[in-house]
């Protein structure tokens, strides 16, 4: 098992995320246990499939259905320590990710999931939550999305974390236009056993289109506000989102599975 840090310039920035790359599926119970024992955001587990990759995540809770920042460290692995070259393809549970190498950074190519608009509960749950009130607010499958009205809103904002997750099994996703960056983001999911993720890749699938129809622009830089923090490139192609980063390995382990 590897842990890498996912866009990250360095080691102890970024994401991290651990990486198993399998000849099959081990148990459903084995991989969850891994994932729960790790306790990261994402633990992600591969096996070939052809001349492609199956890639599944799993939070220390349950096996998520998008994970950008945990395909983003599974390629780095395939690269950096089995040698793999070129552009990868993943099978994963939203469809074919992609991803290729490009002068020791990874671009990810996600598909788009551009903003919804919510429904009365949900929007008297997140009334509860900013009582101060918003500038707008969305959602995809599996986030609520909340614009706050500046940069310094999302640093500051302190997440009441029980409320937040009666929101489960959806996220939580803060946002507002950057000072240096585009825009900056936070994102909370403590009902997946993630307090505050670090650096996120998903959510972008749904900022990106969201910011880059306000701002009238396709390429965008991010950063999520995080204690570790993350920059982010991202283009919007279409029906696709590519963000571009930086991995390095944290960690190579050896784990002793129960008889």
């Amino acid at each position: 098992m590897y842990q890498v840090d996912a866009f990250a310039e360095r080691a102890f920035q970024g994401n991290p995320a651990a990486v198993l790359i399998l000849e099959d599926w081990l148990s459903d119970d084995v991989i969850q246990a891994i994932a729960n024992e790790n306790n990261l955001a994402e633990t992600a587990f591969a096996r070939p499939n052809g001349e492609s990759w199956d890639l599944r995540w799993f939070t220390p809770v349950h096996e998520a259905d998008f994970c950008g920042h945990a395909t983003l460290a599974t390629a780095h692995v395939l690269a950096a320590e089995h040698n793999v070259p070129g552009d990868m393809a993943f099978a994963t549970r939203v469809g074919e990710l992609r991803v290729s190498q490009r002068e020791g950074a990874y671009q990810l190519e996600l598909p788009c999931f551009p903003p919804q608009p919510l429904g009365g509960k949900l929007m008297q749950a997140l009334q509860e939550i900013f009582p101060l009130g918003s500038v707008s607010s969305f959602r995809n499958f599996e986030n609520l999305f909340v614009e706050l009205v500046d940069e310094a809103s999302v640093r500051s904002f302190v997440p009441d974390l029980l409320r937040i997750g009666t929101l489960h099994p959806l996220g939580l996703v803060i946002t507002a236009p950057g000072r240096a960056h585009d825009f900056v983001s936070r994102y909370f999911v403590p009902g997946a056993g993630i307090p505050e993720d670090p650096v996120t890749g998903s959510t972008h699938a749904t900022l990106v289109p969201y910011w880059s129809e306000k701002l009238g622009k396709t390429h965008l830089s991010a950063f999520q506000c995080s204690q570790r923090g993350g920059h982010l490139l991202c283009d919007l192609a279409g029906d696709r989102v590519l963000i571009a980063g930086r991995a390095k390995t944290f960690m190579k382990a050896e784990i002793y599975l129960p008889e």
